[in-house]
């Protein structure tokens, strides 16, 4: 379901109101009429005003002026520039307009624009419709004023579904999933339950899991199975994420198992339950059968399954085939599993093939893979290379973990008093 429906202007802004002889950015002020003098709109010309010349048919370019012209920068007007403009001339501002300038300052994400814009709006005195409001709520969760969107919400005598979903998903996306809950449930109150789009249950049951509200997680489902959703694959690997979250294995099994359709979210959400519970030989056992099947094995996939493989401790060298295919499906550049082989080969003890595994990112500046390679070296006993290693961490301009450094510490001091006795 889209959001918002109304047209936009496709036109840029400043083709269709302004001249281009005129620089904006540039003009000393810009008066607004009153009441009591003629309109005056003071901008700069080409030309002065009391001696505008007459035109007359356009002569052929020399090469000096096509160079002239070529060398002139194109000057974008703002949108304070244009609000100005618009004050100036003696008609309201088409909400058109408006809608322009809601669309491009949401794309810019600039909230200093995005409160001018809006502060514009309360004061031309025109009322806007809904579509213009939710616009306006887009901006500005875009621009990151998620309090000034609530105060907006709050303030709508009229909503529509687009308003409420606005409002759950930057909450959501805020990671404050419990007024995300809240203002779902309050949704649900006042428009009732519809046929909404399958990823704003799957927001809700992620809210949920995060919030540790397992009866409106059981409530969602049993909504799920009235409407008849549960075979959805987005659905029902989140249902499967859910329960597996609280170690409700048996749920999450009746789930997958009553799936007509499996795909990569939902093999995945069970091998990362599997994973969670320690059943590696299961992990290993589903991401065999994904392959069988053809299933698309992704990053996360292949996570999930290299962190069952360093808890095995790479047994029957599980790790190394896994790290195989993910060299024949090209995902062995991926962050996810370039850190998990790291990971994996530094639990494993095999910090050789760890450290290859690391060479092939170290340019590239991911931290994660840093800590990993350092969590190896601690893991072994390896001390001194993982001091060495923090001064490399140090001349690159990685900042290691707390914890690791904490472990270092306390594994050098224990060094120095065994030592000194």
């Amino acid at each position: 379901m889209e959001l918002i429906t109304a047209p936009l202007l496709t036109a840029p802004i400043h083709k269709v109101f302004l001249d281009e002889n005129l620089d904006l950015k540039n003009s000393s002020s810009c008066t607004c009429p009153s009441p009591n003098h003629q309109l005056e709109l003071r901008l700069p010309l080409r030309y002065p005003i009391h001696n505008f010349p007459h035109h007359t048919s356009p002569q052929p370019l020399t090469p000096q002026t096509t160079t002239l012209r070529k060398k002139k920068k194109r000057k974008w007007a703002s949108t304070s520039d244009i609000l100005c403009l618009m004050d100036a001339l003696p008609f309201p501002i088409p909400i058109d307009i408006y809608t322009s300038l809601i669309k491009e300052c949401t794309d810019s994400g600039d909230p200093e624009t995005a409160i001018e814009l809006y502060t514009h709006i309360t004061q031309s005195g025109i009322k806007p419709p809904l579509s213009l409001l939710n616009r306006i709520l887009i901006m500005f969760v875009s621009c990151g004023l998620l309090e000034n969107a609530c105060h907006l919400f709050d303030s709508m005598t009229v909503r529509d579904f687009n308003s409420w979903a606005i409002l759950f998903v930057a909450l959501y996306d805020n990671a404050d999933y419990e007024e995300a809950t809240a203002v779902f449930v309050n949704m649900l109150g006042q428009l009732g339950m519809l046929e909404f789009p399958p990823w704003i249950w799957a927001c809700l049951l992620k809210a949920c899991a995060c919030t540790v509200n397992i009866p409106l997680g059981m409530q969602v489902h049993g909504w799920l199975l009235k409407l008849g959703f549960c075979d959805h694959v987005l659905l029902s690997s989140s249902l499967i994420n859910f329960y597996g979250r609280f170690t409700c294995l048996e749920d999450a099994t009746v789930i997958f198992n009553g799936v007509s359709r499996r795909d990569t979210l939902t093999w995945t959400a069970k091998i990362i339950n599997d994973c969670r519970e320690r059943h590696f030989s299961e992990v290993l056992g589903d991401f065999k059968e994904m392959g069988r099947e053809g299933i698309k094995r992704d990053s996360f996939t292949f996570s999930s399954v290299l962190k069952a493989c360093g808890k095995m401790l790479n047994h029957e060298r599980c790790g190394e085939q896994v790290h195989a295919d993910a060299i024949k499906l090209g995902l062995v550049s991926d962050d996810y599993v370039q850190c998990s082989l790291i990971a994996m080969y530094g639990r494993c003890g095999l910090l050789i093939d760890a450290k290859q595994v690391f060479d092939m990112t170290r340019n590239e500046g991911k931290v994660d893979c840093w800590n990993a390679m350092l969590m190896g070296y601690i893991e072994n006993g390896l001390y001194i290379e993982a001091l060495k290693f923090l001064y490399q961490m140090e001349a690159a301009g990685v900042q290691p973990q707390e914890s690791l450094l904490n472990k270092i510490k306390i594994a050098c001091a224990s060094i120095t008093y065994s030592s000194m006795n």
